[in-house]
């Protein structure tokens, strides 16, 4: 089993804004898994909220190697999962990458989808929402306008100005909203206010308010929220949410946070024990990512897998977009391909 990776750049169409920043491109590595004549391939997204950098990803992609270099066809594939996870802490977005190729690899193998391997139902078509990034008022019509055929929008807010940002938007579109913080608003009166005047303007859930220090704020929040309440920041791995079950109403689980698709199953398990709401996003990743995070659709309340049309220059092949709508294919394995216009390796 050989392992190959490539860094590339993945370009916005339009400069993609948060409370915290501004960025015209997302770094990421691309590898594929080699062995009996298939291929897996696989992400590590990398923007610079997560904290991994291109270099440290390369290292440990190095370092994992060692791993299949004496690959045995009749091991298992969490033999190979579980390898990795105790290489070294943290490197998520690296994990989820090898993740998300071995599940490619091992389906292409086999010759079954990602759902027939697992023994799950395929996920039907999915409305999404679309991501608007903070920006000028005359560059968010044209973005809304760009959106069209997505039936939710998901607006980036946690700035001075939220009130006024969604006043904006009601002048071009009354589309259902949802609204991502990113740990932008301070004060849990002043979350509270915010949560109850959003309400009213059609928005359906708000996406990590607070700080994630702010436990005990947040759980008073929720508690008295009239709509969900979703951590992200919060919750990474399945470690995570013991915490934070009466703290949040549910959970956006992303494979570049959580390590990847066995693990967002695992949370995803979890929080329907727990009854927490699941929401499935993404962290700006290409085609290839989205479309294995697309194979859990059927589980989600909330679905956020827009990411690749914000790019110019995706460069894989795999899910496609209808009406809003995310469309799984019937390939085997997840159903990913480079596409050879960006991408050969």
């Amino acid at each position: 089993m050989l392992l190959k990776c490539q860094p590339y750049r993945l370009e916005f169409k339009h400069p993609f804004g948060v409370s915290s920043n501004i960025r015209k491109e997302t770094p990421c590595v691309f590898i594929k898994i080699e062995a009996e004549n298939r291929i897996g391939y696989g992400e590590a997204c990398l923007p610079i909220y997560l904290g991994e950098k291109v270099e440290e990803t390369l290292l440990f992609f190095k370092k994992s190697k060692e791993l299949f270099r004496n690959y045995d066809p009749t091991l298992p594939l969490n033999f190979f999962l579980n390898e990795v996870d105790r290489l070294a802490t943290g490197h998520h977005a690296a994990k989820a990458a090898i993740d998300i190729a071995l599940h490619d690899l091992y389906g292409k193998i086999l010759n079954k989808t990602y759902s027939q391997m697992m023994g799950i139902p395929k996920s039907k078509p999915r409305a999404t929402s679309f991501t608007i990034g903070i920006d000028k008022e005359e560059l968010m019509e044209q973005k809304i306008k760009e959106a069209d055929a997505f039936s939710i929008l998901k607006i980036k807010a946690g700035t001075t100005q939220d009130k006024e940002l969604i006043t904006r938007i009601r002048k071009f579109s009354d589309k259902p909203l949802y609204v991502d913080v990113n740990q932008g608003w301070k004060e849990k009166e002043f979350v509270l206010e915010m949560i109850h005047w959003m309400s009213e303007q059609n928005v359906l859930l708000i996406e990590q308010p607070m700080a994630t220090d702010r436990i005990d704020d947040m759980a008073w929040v929720t508690e008295q929220s009239p709509i969900p309440t979703i951590a992200d920041e919060s919750a990474k791995r399945l470690s995570d949410l013991e915490h934070l079950e009466e703290v949040f109403s549910g959970i956006n689980i992303k494979l570049m946070k959580c390590t990847g698709l066995r693990e967002a199953v695992r949370m995803i398990n979890f929080c329907k024990r727990k009854d927490l709401k699941i929401m499935l996003g993404c962290m700006a990743e290409s085609s290839c990512a989205t479309t294995a995070m697309a194979q859990l659709m059927q589980f989600a309340d909330f679905v956020d897998l827009d990411a690749p049309q914000l790019y110019t220059n995706d460069p894989f092949i795999g899910l496609k977009y209808d009406k809003g709508r995310v469309v799984l294919n019937d390939l085997p394995g997840l159903g990913i391909a480079p596409n050879p216009e960006f991408l050969s390796f």
